[in-house]
């Protein structure tokens, strides 16, 4: 089953194209990138040039306007080629599409930075801290903004800070004790305070190096104290969080691919032909496929509603459960691939063990499982309540 099936416009046509240039040139990269746990900065500065890092900005700034079904189209087709460059880059387009369609910014400041975007401009929200866990649960930050002669002064330490080697902005979450509420602040790399901690050593999605963002009574504008909440924010409804679930989508396609390529070149001396035609790995790839099937058309109904004005109001759990359908699909597709290909699957050399250890990072993507399911939970038990 291919994503064509979900090609619907010109635009998204000829976006499909100019990606599959580099596939490639992507692809390349990605084993050095992985082993060397090395950010593959070529394939991002590919992306700026062909002018893909400003398509989530509205046409009225300058930008593509493109919606969540096109970010979703052209994530899984990254990631199909690299994982690193896709879920790296996804943020980019995801923090600068909600900014934009929610208009979380004074006016003037969205129309000051859609520029630097324009410019070539890389922009990550940096939220998580080591002791509050993931911030979609509520944890306050320990990272905090004090007023200071004008100025706020900023200290604290982010972890898991993607695209931090090629990052020019950080929206940097920190408790304002004075709003008792917390604030985001837009930092330009540049600032005085501001330095990344080389730390990243996981094993899954190494090529990312989302190290530590250190903050060190950083001078910010009261300019660029851009948002005030005083709640968690993955309680509002954000369909540029997809971009996630489009990432680990496109990985399992790559492990599908390859598998379904090596089950029909492989001839042991044991059987006539290929082992594409054994029962036990037809099975297999059956199930793959079936799996992969699944996500997609959860995935891309979704996104697809979200983009619809009309029915959006009504979308309720469906984003967090396409990223729980979606990654654990990829987790499972993955694994058949491996038991497909065997033993050689395990071997550094093949990109299999590293889609199934980067698959494996979605799980402690937000939203997390549990918050999923609690949630749907919730909801059938208030609607019945409700009636």
């Amino acid at each position: 089953m291919s994503k064509k099936l979900f090609v619907k416009t010109d635009a998204q046509r000829l976006w499909i194209e100019k990606l599959l240039k580099h596939e490639e040139s992507f692809k390349s990269h990605s084993r050095e990138s992985d082993e060397k746990t090395k950010f593959p900065k070529e394939n991002i500065q590919a992306l700026v040039n062909m002018g893909y890092t400003k398509l989530s900005l509205p046409k009225e700034y300058g930008g593509g306007g493109i919606g969540v079904t096109d970010l979703v189209l052209f994530q899984e087709t990254i990631a199909s080629f690299d994982g690193a460059t896709g879920l790296a880059i996804g943020w980019h387009l995801g923090v600068v599409g909600e900014l934009y369609e929610k208009k979380l910014w004074r006016e003037e400041k969205l129309a000051s930075f859609a520029k630097e975007i324009l410019n070539g401009a890389l922009v990550n929200r940096a939220v998580s801290e080591a002791k509050t866990g993931s911030p979609t649960r509520g944890g306050r930050p320990e990272t905090e903004a004090v007023k200071r002669d004008g100025k706020w002064i900023i200290s604290g330490r982010k972890t898991y800070t993607t695209m931090s080697p090629v990052l020019t902005h950080f929206l940097v979450s920190a408790w304002v004790e004075e709003k008792e509420g917390i604030g985001f602040f837009l930092i330009e790399r540049e600032a005085k305070g501001l330095s990344i901690e080389k730390n990243w050593d996981v094993i899954a999605m190494r090529g990312t190096e989302s190290h530590d963002l250190v903050l060190d009574n950083v001078e910010v504008a009261e300019e660029n104290f851009v948002e005030l909440n005083h709640g968690p924010r993955g309680n509002t409804i954000n369909g540029w969080i997809l971009h996630i679930p489009a990432c680990y989508l496109g990985i399992a396609q790559a492990a599908r691919d390859y598998a379904v390529k090596f089950a029909t070149e492989y001839s042991p001396n044991s059987i006539n032909g290929t082992i594409s035609q054994l029962p036990n790995v037809q099975n297999l790839i059956g199930q793959i496929d079936l799996e992969l099937m699944k996500a997609r058309h959860f995935l891309y109904s979704v996104a697809e509603i979200y983009d619809d004005e009309a029915r959006r109001p009504y979308i309720t759990n469906e984003l967090s459960v396409a990223k729980h359908i979606v990654t654990n699909s990829a987790i499972n597709i993955v694994d058949k691939a491996m038991r497909l290909v065997g033993a050689k699957s395990l071997q550094l050399s093949n990109p299999l063990q590293r889609y199934y250890r980067d698959v494996r990072a979605g799980l402690h993507n937000p939203p997390m499982d549990d918050m999923t399911i609690s949630k749907l939970a919730q909801t059938a038990i208030q609607e019945m309540e409700n009636k």
